[in-house]
């Protein structure tokens, strides 16, 4: 006869950042009387991916039809600006340049003026004389705008998110040790000694997914290869009115330096795409040798660092050398100098990679015996939150209903 087991909550999150959270605000809604309890090892919601990005509400014209990414994105973008217009959180719908700098560059404009309409995205294509309409600085040979991007506070979307949630969130709680059994459900020990018993578990744990997964005893097939994006902010800021980027390489899914009006302002250069030296490592100081062991452990690092070495050494370059920066800066922005960018907070980015090297492109949720998992969410996370915490919260739901 197996004993009753007095579980704390009903279903335990791993993670603060705004997916955690958005997870925790949905199953709660879904299924109102549902125990959570979030788990989170900083001091407080949104320190690292959601609380480090540009701020943007990215429209979805970059991801592939028919894709997580495509559907949350577009979807995301309206619930999100009504749930900060809902609770008078910082934002804006300014709309977005796309610019063609290079003729090599018109054919993959195109493409994403297709992809955009395909996505159900309203995009208007400029030519050169038009750019100057919504960026007079800005130079380029031929545009797309697109309405619906826009900027928000990130961060304050978080803490509403928990506000609201019911949950309970525990702080300064880092995950030391998991014991799942299918049979009886989930205890989390965190590292000063208490323990949280739950009937499903959530791993929404960011940066540190793949090692959570494994600590429940899930072989998640791939692991995080953290990348630090690094940013300047602009010292004349009435150069950029809005949101500019340039058109993107297809093959990778960073979208290169762009110049984005902040909801203060302020206008934020970059980020670039470099490999960190540790989970959080926001500056080439920080560095962990374990968790760098495990990234060089991965057979697919090295068969990405193969495929990619080219583009990864001019996004090098440009992290080592500003006056290489400021020449990215001023194919899209001429009138820049070096003297313009004052260097900015950096984040990292949880990039997911698969054991033959490549770099998983779409959302990644897995499930396992009393666990959901997700595995790969990196921008346009933060814009996609709340419609990925309702599918990570039907998942669990489902789980907890054959418990």
């Amino acid at each position: 006869m197996v004993r009753e087991i007095a579980h704390d909550c009903d279903v335990l999150v791993i993670g603060g950042g705004i997916v955690g959270l958005s997870t925790a605000y949905a199953i709660t809604r879904s299924a109102p009387g549902t125990r959570v309890t979030v788990l989170e090892k900083e001091p407080g919601p949104a320190r690292h991916q959601t609380g480090r990005n540009s701020g943007v509400i990215h429209s979805g014209i970059y991801y592939r039809p028919g894709s997580l990414k495509a559907r949350f994105a577009v979807r995301g973008a309206a619930e999100l600006v009504k749930f900060c217009a809902e609770y008078d959180i910082a934002h804006a719908v300014t709309g977005k340049l796309i610019v063609a700098t290079e003729r090599d560059e018109l054919p993959r404009l195109h493409a994403l003026v297709q992809r955009g309409r395909e996505n159900g995205i309203a995009v208007r294509e400029l030519g050169a004389s038009q750019i100057g309409e919504y960026e007079p600085e800005v130079r380029g040979l031929a545009a797309i705008r697109v309405a619906t991007t826009g900027v928000c506070d990130f961060v304050g979307v978080a803490r509403q998110l928990a506000d609201a949630s019911g949950a309970r969130i525990r702080y300064g709680a880092k995950v030391a040790y998991i014991d799942r059994r299918p049979d009886r459900g989930v205890a989390v020990r965190t590292d000063d000694g208490a323990v949280v018993r739950a009937r499903v578990l959530v791993n929404c744990a960011g940066l540190h997914c793949d090692a959570v997964a494994r600590l429940t005893g899930d072989d998640p097939e791939m692991r995080i290869v953290p990348f630090r994006g690094e940013y300047y902010t602009l010292a004349r800021p009435d150069l950029v009115n809005g949101l500019v980027y340039p058109v993107p390489d297809p093959a990778f899914p960073f979208l290169g330096v762009h110049l984005t009006r902040g909801i203060d302002g302020s206008v934020h250069i970059g980020p670039n795409a470099v490999p960190a030296l540790a989970r959080e490592g926001y500056d080439w100081r920080t560095v962990r040798p374990r968790e760098l062991a495990t990234t060089l452990a991965w057979p697919g690092s090295w068969h990405m660092a193969r495929s990619h070495w080219r583009y990864g050494g001019g996004e090098l370059r440009r992290s080592l050398s500003k006056a290489a920066f400021t020449q990215a800066v001023r194919r899209l922005l001429p009138a820049v100098t070096p003297d313009d960018l004052v260097p900015a907070s950096a984040g990292v980015r949880a990039q997911a990679v698969l054991r033959d090297g490549t770099l998983v492109d779409d959302f990644l949720i897995q499930e396992g015996p009393r666990t959901v998992h997700v595995l790969n969410a990196p921008s346009p996370a933060a814009t996609a939150s709340l419609p990925i915490g309702r599918e990570v919260a039907r998942r669990t739901l489902k789980a907890l209903a054959t418990t």
